[in-house]
């Protein structure tokens, strides 16, 4: 046998053992994802330049570039990058394109694409002879072309494979007991999750506080506006786009339109309604980070948007987010239509709380670590109202998860985001301390305080209720800018009026109170919406037990208001105890 026929047979025995390896581990790494009930609903893609035939400076020697400007995301999983140099009588020209490795190109298969760099390399194609590169791993791989000689292989390179070969096994059978280590611990997280689940079954949530099933359980929304959610996932496992039929245009916004939309079902005429957040290509960023944010499972509560899946429309040249459908609207929509009742702010202004606090926390319910998001643009356009009169949360288009790896650097690029008129005094000043990643969250307790305030606005209990206006009303613009938010905000310490009328009314002047501590100038002095949440929760029960008194003592009807400009018995309990007792509760709260 010769030298090279022995090379051969090395190199292919090589080639067979590492094939092996890399089988069992992927193997190990299905099965584990498999038991853990987390399919990949979203297969990485890769991002390649793409450019048609185009003239190149590329001599073919040393290191280029292609100096394409266009990049794409591959169709399909199983596609890399390629580019393709040509010589011909007048020059030189390049090509950039997605391909399947598995089909042949211009006659060539490719053998070279599991690099990360691009090695040219010279083959004779069904049009003559040009040089070919491909890879993968590494986003537009195929930009930098490496013209590099190909050197034959020395005997410290055999003696090497030989190591390599022979460690292989040692190696496969590390992979095994890493994913066998790896598999047991996420069974036993399952079987935790599901006694988790079958004890929250046998509670009984109380209403308005923060429940383990809030977060610890995939929920589906109380009035069944998400139901198709089943669905959807399911068809989730294909690359073909859902069968969704645009209906009606219900929204638009700075970056995307939103649309009501109809799901079909495969199998039969049914359809299902679900909301169709539709981004132009420009606007890939802001799909991205919103899609990024709603694919985090630890996301999912009953009061942020019920999100289904995320799709790139290659045909329209649009990226789709879907989620579940709210006929009732936004909350600003609602509030202009509806004068609201005061059980209705109760509830809606708790469960805007509510899932602000799940937004801001760095633990689940049960205990689990979870990443603190925070949305950044928090207004009554980017809330939406569910068919319980409950809040939720949507448009994470601008939303950051403070990971705990994030530098003072990262969080500064983050930059001066948001509507004008819902923007904290520290980011309209551009100072936020980022340092403390706390101060970040205060700035969405800022604009919940508007958002609370316009609620509050627009509900009987205060007396005379005007139409609706935004936050600051008529004092600025209808889109006011920066500038003109700082002369109001910091210049004159400004915030929207609140009449001693509306005062008159307990809950009101509670819910007033707590408005005020939120909008404070300095960040550091705002309460956290977890304790927002708690504060009216504690109301309501003080509420209802003023309404039971009132009942058994004076035979009042207990759906009767308490009345606006009678005196309160001495007996009963005065609205300044009423906030000595939640700030209290709350000031215990914050130092768990």
């Amino acid at each position: 046998m010769t030298v090279f026929g022995h090379r051969n047979m090395e190199e292919q025995r090589w080639s067979l053992t590492l094939r092996g390896a890399l089988s069992v581990f992927f193997f190990t790494l299905l099965l584990e994802t498999g038991n853990a009930g987390m399919p990949n609903f979203y297969p990485l893609r890769q991002l390649c330049k793409f450019c048609d035939v185009e003239l190149s400076s590329c001599s073919g020697t040393g290191t280029c570039m292609t100096n394409c400007s266009i990049t794409s995301i591959c169709m399909e999983s199983s596609e890399v990058c390629v580019a393709i140099w040509r010589r011909n009588e007048t020059g030189f020209s390049i090509e950039t394109l997605c391909h399947n490795p598995s089909k042949p190109l211009y006659g060539v298969m490719l053998d070279d694409y599991n690099s990360s760099t691009c090695v040219m390399k010279e083959k004779n194609t069904t049009s003559g002879m040009a040089h070919f590169c491909s890879c993968t791993d590494e986003d537009e791989c195929n930009n930098k072309l490496l013209f590099s000689p190909i050197v034959d292989p020395t005997p410290d390179d055999q003696l090497v494979s030989v190591i390599l070969v022979s460690l292989l096994p040692l190696l496969a059978m590390g992979v095994m007991v890493a994913g066998m280590f790896y598999w047991y611990r996420a069974h036993q997280r399952r079987m935790l999750n599901q006694e988790w689940e079958s004890s929250i079954k046998k509670r009984k949530p109380r209403a308005g506080g923060l429940d383990c099933s809030d977060a610890c359980a995939i929920m589906m929304d109380d009035d069944r506006s998400d139901s198709s959610s089943t669905h959807a996932n399911n068809l989730n496992h294909n690359t073909e786009p859902l069968p969704i039929e645009l209906d009606l245009l219900v929204g638009k916004g700075r970056f995307a339109q939103v649309y009501k939309a109809k799901l079909k079902q495969t199998t039969s005429d049914q359809f299902e309604t679900v909301a169709v957040k539709i981004f132009p290509y420009e606007e890939y960023a802001s799909w991205k980070n919103e899609k990024d944010i709603f694919s985090n499972t630890d996301l999912r509560h009953e009061n942020v948007l019920h999100f289904l899946t995320a799709e790139e429309r290659k045909v329209e040249k649009q990226y789709w987010l879907i989620t579940a459908f709210h006929p009732r609207g936004n909350l600003q929509e609602h509030l202009t239509r509806h004068v609201i009742s005061w059980e209705e702010l109760e509830v809606l202004g708790s469960s805007l709380a509510r899932g602000v606090a799940h937004l801001h926390s760095d633990r689940l319910p049960c205990g689990r670590p979870k990443v603190p998001i925070v949305h950044r643009d928090l207004k009554s356009s980017n809330i939406l109202v569910k068919n319980d009169l409950t809040c939720c949360l949507c448009d994470f288009g601008l939303g950051l998860c403070l990971d705990s790896s994030l530098s003072v650097d990262d969080l500064a690029n983050s930059g001066q985001v948001g509507t004008a008129r819902y923007m904290a005094p520290e980011v309209l000043e551009a100072r936020l301390n980022l340092e403390n990643i706390e101060s970040f969250k205060q700035t969405d307790i800022y604009s919940m305080a508007l958002v609370l305030w316009e609620m509050t606005s627009r509900c009987e209990a205060i007396g005379e209720v005007k139409d609706y206006e935004p936050a600051y009303g008529s004092k600025v613009r209808e889109h006011p800018c920066v500038e003109s938010m700082k002369d109001n905000v910091l210049r004159d310490r400004g915030r929207p009026e609140i009449p001693d009328s509306w005062l008159r009314h307990q809950g009101v002047a509670v819910i007033c109170a707590t408005i005020k501590e939120c909008w404070d100038h300095d960040p550091e002095a705002r309460l956290t919406a977890h304790c927002v949440a708690e504060r009216i929760s504690e109301m309501e029960d003080e509420m209802d037990k003023l309404s039971s008194r009132s009942s058994s003592a004076e035979k009042i009807p207990e759906e009767l208001k308490i009345p606006v400009e009678v005196e309160i018995p001495e007996k009963e309990v005065k609205i300044t105890e009423i906030q000595e007792i939640i700030a209290v509760d709350c000031s215990v709260s914050d130092e768990k």
